[in-house]
């Protein structure tokens, strides 16, 4: 199976993009090479070879156990306002008029 600048123009228009010719003969070169070297390793014996997924081959794994990271500093000192469980932060002054203490942090 080979890839034609045909199958380049293409599948790029499905993408909607566009390329010059040069790149297109490019891209269609490249996936080739590609392509030839799926086939050598789909030529390699793999027979005797493991092909269980849990098999470890002597590693061993860390215990997945949750280990929570702290922080720095105290809630409080990134944004001294809370509501539910949620920081409330200043609105920024690009993202509309300035709030009042009643709205802060409402989008």
């Amino acid at each position: 199976m080979s890839v034609s600048d045909d199958d380049v123009r293409h599948v790029a228009a499905l993408a909607r993009l566009r390329f010059d010719e040069e790149r297109v003969r490019a891209l269609a070169g490249e996936l080739n090479r590609i392509l030839e070297h799926m086939d050598v390793l789909q030529q390699v014996d793999i027979r005797g070879a493991s092909l269980d997924p849990d098999a470890t081959h002597g590693l061993r794994f860390r215990e997945d156990v949750p280990n929570p990271i702290g922080l720095h500093r105290e809630r409080h000192e990134f944004a001294p306002s809370m509501r539910d469980g949620f920081f409330l932060v200043p609105r920024l002054a690009t993202h509309g008029a300035a709030t009042t203490d009643d709205d802060e942090g409402e989008a």
